[in-house]
């Protein structure tokens, strides 16, 4: 399973730690947490299920494109939309014509980074204005959500509305989601979600992933389902010494030697496991069910094909050789630590989310200027086409409590259709950025946030719904202009697993089964174990349930087919 903390290796995507450190709107973040949601369906409870089965079309909204807007780069092989020109607020348009809220008030749950601001701040007034709602807030530490959930979720008081990230739906909490939160389908399935367009225009991958226990129950954030994990890399150095991009393994390890001098405190890269999973074409890991996938009419898990094992071997190598960074091989390469050395020159290449290609830019952008970052396309380890499997289209979620009256329920879905507003109009940057003046200043068509604004707008409104997703850096159209690009040349190689976008729960009794594979594959990649530990592992796994769970996922994709998207 993905690592999804602050403090994980940079070999992940971590949307959680760029929520906490950023709420600019120009930021698309694409998918990648760890997902492990419940649903009903042909073995409910338990025992596990699905509802991603044949009747589930019926219970998706109507997708309705957004005219309001027009992105300079169009969404093309599962990538984000792009805007790569300067802000001019003169021209946003408005996408939420009336109030829809009816005034009354709503308690909203939700994961928060830093310190909460006051409930009666000008950012929430402002919104609430627009809406039409009294959104009332409970921000609770996203570091410790998992605790607060779960005791909220076993008491009968809970709040109107509870947002759930996928890396926290372990646990009880899948059966919970089913047990506690509304059927938003009378609302929504259909044509009648077209009482909010915003909303309709959600791409329905999005809205598959937010069926649990057979009902439409989740508003999600969709996100690409292009891989999110970029290698990342010094481009102005490459320039300056000639170092040329790698187009296989070999080169790449070729590179490695020629870029690393430890007397002078270089090294080639950090951890690249990621990297070589994605070259070498292993099945996604990052959440269940998509490490699963049926080849040939037999269902097969990641962890069993000849690939796996030679991405990690590969990777082995790069720190046998003593390319990897000593910091990676200590495993203290998390992704808030690596900017200053990379920024420094000590490594100059390393895997992590896509958001940090602008993060760093921005980081580095007056203090050093001729600093540039820049993604390189995933090589196939033979110098071919690379094979990449596609994450999951939506992967944090606001759900509405069963015990919601219709006009509490019409209310939450007003807030949810303007969070949803698409970039480029007013309801976008009220909800992203604030009170212009107030919370923020626009200079050459760059919004800048204030002290006010880095204080109150942050981790609220964005964790109802989303539009879908977009990449828009005015301070640095380039790199938005780049990042949707690469997006598409990697989308060009993605393929769907049997299970794409679907929301499965495994029965319990398999929970925990591949726990210990993460920390394997780490030992095995820095020289603690050998390929042979992992044969061993994979041949204990099939005998205690692998096997059986294989079978499990073949019968539910005989039963269910696969997704309805």
């Amino acid at each position: 399973m993905t690592p999804n903390t602050a403090t994980s290796a940079p070999s992940a995507p971590s949307r959680r730690s760029f929520l906490a450190s950023t709420a600019v709107a120009a930021a698309a973040v694409a998918g990648g947490m760890p997902l492990l949601a419940a649903c009903g369906g042909s073995d409910s409870g338990s025992g596990g299920g699905t509802s991603a089965d044949k009747s589930a079309k019926k219970l998706l909204p109507a997708y309705v494109a957004t005219n309001v807007v027009t992105p300079d780069i169009a969404a093309k092989n599962g990538s984000a939309v792009g805007f790569t020109g300067k802000l001019d607020l003169a021209s946003l348009k408005t996408s939420v014509p009336k109030k829809l809220g009816k005034g009354g008030k709503v308690s909203i749950m939700s994961p928060f980074w830093g310190s909460p601001p006051k409930g009666d701040n000008a950012y929430y007034k402002a919104m609430n204005d627009l809406i039409g709602v009294d959104v009332q807030w409970q921000n609770q530490d996203g570091n410790t959500y998992d605790q607060k959930l779960g005791a909220v979720l076993a008491s009968s008081d809970i709040p109107d509305v509870v947002v759930i990230p996928g890396w926290n739906m372990g646990g009880k909490i899948p059966s919970a989601i089913i047990g506690k939160f509304a059927d938003l389908g009378p609302y929504l399935s259909g044509d009648a979600i077209k009482e909010y367009p915003n909303l309709a225009a959600i791409p329905t991958d999005a809205w598959q992933r937010s069926l649990f226990g057979g009902k439409l129950r989740g508003l999600p954030q969709p996100s690409p389902y292009v891989t999110g994990i970029v290698p990342l890399y010094r481009k102005d150095i490459f320039d300056k010494e000639g170092y040329q991009v790698p187009t296989s393994a070999d080169e790449f390890m070729a590179l490695c030697k020629e870029i690393t001098n430890a007397k002078a405190k270089r090294w080639a890269c950090l951890d690249m496991k990621w990297t070589a999973f994605q070259s070498f074409g292993v099945l996604s890991g990052s959440e269940k069910p998509l490490g699963w996938n049926l080849v040939d009419g037999k269902m097969v898990y990641r962890i069993e094909t000849q690939e796996y094992l030679e991405a990690l071997e590969w990777t082995r190598k790069l720190f046998a050789a003593g390319y990897v960074h000593p910091d990676a091989k200590l495993g203290k390469s998390a992704a808030t630590d690596a900017g200053p050395k990379f920024a420094a020159g000590e490594f100059l290449i390393y895997a992590q989310n896509i958001s940090q290609w602008w993060s760093r830019t921005a980081e580095q952008a007056t203090q050093n200027p001729d600093y540039k970052i820049w993604g390189m396309d995933i090589f196939g380890h033979d110098g071919g086409k690379p094979t990449l499997w596609a994450e999951q289209p939506a992967g944090i979620f606001a759900f509405v409590s069963k015990k919601a009256s219709e006009s509490v329920i019409r209310d939450v879905l007003a807030v949810a259709n303007v969070t949803a507003a698409p970039y480029g109009t007013k309801e976008y940057m009220l909800t992203n950025y604030g009170v212009e003046g107030t919370h923020y200043t626009v200079k050459n068509g760059v919004p800048t946030k204030t002290d006010q604004g880095n204080n109150e707008v942050i981790n609220a409104y964005v964790m109802v719904a989303s539009p879908t997703a977009t990449i828009a850096h005015p301070d640095f159209p380039e790199v938005a202009k780049a990042q949707v690009e690469w997006q598409q040349r990697m989308g060009a190689f993605t393929k769907k697993s049997s299970f794409y976008g679907m929301q499965i729960t495994e029965p319990s009794r398999y929970t925990n089964l591949s726990n210990d594979f993460e920390q394997l594959e780490d030992d095995i990649v820095r020289g603690r174990k050998k390929i042979s530990d992992m044969q061993q592992a994979v041949s204990d796994w099939k005998s205690k349930g692998g096997d059986n769970l294989r079978d499990w996922y073949k019968k539910l994709l005989d039963e269910n087919g696969p997704a309805a998207s």
